[in-house]
């Protein structure tokens, strides 16, 4: 056998191996994506302090992988009163002292930024990144009448904007978002996730949870912001050279990888509730208009 007949068996090989590398990849983001979610709508439809103290340990989780991000990890001294900080806060959402929590908080972000040794910018944005995902999360889902569909909407809006993003992208493929960046995200896959963000709207609306105007609005807002919060984070990763926040979630990679989206919605989700309703009437205000 010639090298140019070895170089295309060869070639074909590698790509069987890619295929075969990629449906187990898909299978398991698939079997770990139906334990976790189940889980979470169920904490979520209890909220009170089983979900103030699931948001905690992600927010803490997501505060951890910044700093491995940056290569703080070691900066023990940089972790230890941060995490101590969105623990504490945790305590105090989960017993209903709002006021508590915010001063805890901002407290452990002088505490960060005085302490940090080194990349002191990337330590105090980490903190700033999972505080607010630790408060906006809380918020949403504070209305005892309201906050649950309101969290749901904020979640289903983040995951069916992913995966719309994934199918339409694989399906369709085309131009490039953004190479720099995210080199296998499309137009396509952004279009895709955001025409499926609108079919949650309209079928909240069908279901009388809010009128479809204004959800239809809101859930293509919070789609475009899913997606920039997915492009955000890999914009960090691509800036220190990784690959995967972590390996923590089967699959998924880590906290980051994973929480990106719905960190950047869950946020924006809760200025809106928050300017329109105030703290205590942040998900009341998302889904009555």
């Amino acid at each position: 056998m010639t090298e140019g007949e070895a170089a295309p068996a060869a070639a074909g090989e590698s790509d069987s191996r890619s295929r075969e590398s990629g449906s187990r990849n898909l299978l398991m983001r698939i079997v770990v994506a139906a334990v976790l979610i189940p889980l979470a709508v169920a904490i979520a439809y209890a909220g009170g302090w089983l979900w103030a103290a699931l948001v905690t340990l992600a927010a803490i989780g997501l505060f951890v992988e910044w700093l491995a991000i940056v290569g703080l990890s070691g900066a023990m001294r940089v972790t230890v009163p941060g995490v101590a900080a969105l623990a504490v806060a945790g305590l105090c959402f989960a017993i209903g002292r709002l006021d508590a929590a915010l001063i805890v908080l901002a407290v452990g972000f002088v505490a960060v930024v005085s302490i940090a040794p080194e990349r002191r910018n990337w330590a105090a944005a980490g903190f700033l990144y999972a505080a607010a995902a630790e408060i906006a999360s809380v918020l949403v889902r504070l209305d005892p009448v309201k906050g649950f569909a309101a969290l749901m909407f904020v979640l289903l809006i983040v995951w069916v904007t992913d995966s719309g993003g994934y199918f339409a992208g694989r399906g369709i493929g085309g131009p490039k978002l953004w190479p720099r960046v995210s080199p296998k995200k499309t137009w396509a896959g952004a279009v895709g996730g955001l025409v499926a963000s609108l079919a949650v709207a309209a079928g909240f609306a069908a279901l009388d949870l809010g009128k479809t105007l204004p959800l239809l609005v809101l859930s293509a807002v919070l789609s475009t912001v899913s997606q920039l919060g997915d492009l955000f984070e890999s914009a960090v990763k691509r800036r220190f050279g990784v690959k995967d926040s972590s390996q923590i979630i089967p699959g998924h990679g880590g906290l980051m990888d994973r929480l990106d989206g719905f960190v950047a919605a869950v946020v924006v989700a809760a200025l809106f509730g928050f300017l329109r309703g105030g703290a205590d009437g942040v998900g009341r205000s998302l889904m009555v208009w």
